[in-house]
């Protein structure tokens, strides 16, 4: 018999305002001791020097990263005009300095280039690996890092303030993989300026808006698991892209042993209805409580990854009494 994970069966996602200056891995780590949970993860590292939505699931929740990773974000920076540093940001050093500053009809002008599906660079300073390193430290290190341009997506970008003649903010919708810092590097060379990105907040991944994200500091002040569970969001927040489908606690047994089941013509029709082009996945909820996730073929749903999950109260708790 395994042995028991340490702490509580706690599952869901919380959606946290990450603070300035703390990494991603640290407020993981934070957010876990004030649940007690056995298992934390998070959807999309935020760099320490920016702000915003960090997704966070705990227990049971952190099955579903993988689809909340390929979720779109929105983004809010400013580009500092003047400098060009190392890391693309306040932090680093200057490499370069220009008196150009570029008007916000000028970024506004330049923007469509850079919306669509583009070809980008990552910048030296990331979490890319690079024969088994990562990128940020072979750069740190001295060593001349160079990464291979990738195809990433913007929705779309826009100027929404100009605070003064040193600074501009935009706002970019995109797809995962986009650096910001990155984009702001490429937005100065083409206005033939310096600039570098002196704040950065993420807005939104998926379903998660920084309208409804918690601080950590709201959640460490809660004090007692009956609040704390307030921010507790339920496993499925992360596919809200996908379609669920309500199966018979029969059925639901029968995903739980991670076998198949025959769906009905009108269950097949609904479901494809809903699905986005190209894919498969369907999640399966008995009594409103997630089941499985599932993929559906020929008419049937094979489950691909099974949640063990109960209703408990106001909250969701991991059930491992069944297998």
């Amino acid at each position: 018999m395994g042995r028991r994970r340490k702490g509580d069966a706690v599952s869901g996602w919380i959606n946290l305002d990450k603070p300035y200056d703390l990494t991603s891995t640290h407020a993981v780590s934070r957010v876990r001791r004030v649940f007690n949970a056995q298992k934390a993860g998070h959807a999309g590292t935020l760099d320490p020097l920016a702000t915003g939505v960090l997704p966070i699931a705990l227990g049971e929740a952190t099955k579903t990263v993988p689809f909340l990773m390929d979720a779109d974000k929105t983004y809010r920076f400013t580009i500092a005009w003047g400098r060009t540093t190392a890391t693309f940001d306040r932090e680093g050093a200057v490499l370069a300095e220009s008196d150009a500053r570029p008007t916000p009809e000028q970024v506004e002008a330049i923007l469509p280039r850079f919306v669509g599906e583009i070809s980008q660079v990552p910048p030296a300073y990331s979490a890319i690996k690079v024969a088994g390193e990562r990128a940020y430290d072979l750069a740190r290190a001295g060593e001349t890092v160079e990464l291979e341009p990738r195809m990433v997506v913007i929705h779309e970008a826009r100027v929404v303030a100009a605070p003064d003649a040193d600074h501009v903010v935009l706002e970019i919708e995109c797809g995962k993989g986009t650096y910001v810092r990155a984009l702001v590097r490429d937005i100065a060379e083409t206005l033939g300026a310096c600039g570098h990105v002196s704040e950065l907040r993420r807005t939104r991944v998926g379903a998660f808006t920084e309208d409804s994200a918690v601080t950590l500091e709201s959640l460490e002040d809660f004090g007692h698991k009956a609040r704390q569970s307030e921010a507790l969001l339920p496993v499925e927040t992360a596919l809200d892209d996908i379609p669920a489908l309500a199966v018979t606690q029969e059925d639901a047994f029968r995903l739980k042993q991670g076998r198949s089941i025959v769906l009905v013509p009108r269950q097949v029709e609904a479901v494809k209805a809903r699905l986005k082009p190209g894919s498969r996945t369907v999640s399966a909820m008995s009594d409103g409580t997630m089941v499985a996730l599932c993929e559906m073929r020929a008419g049937r749903l094979e489950p691909s990854r099974v949640f063990h999950l109960e209703k408990s109260g106001d909250h969701t708790d991991v059930d491992y009494g069944r297998t």
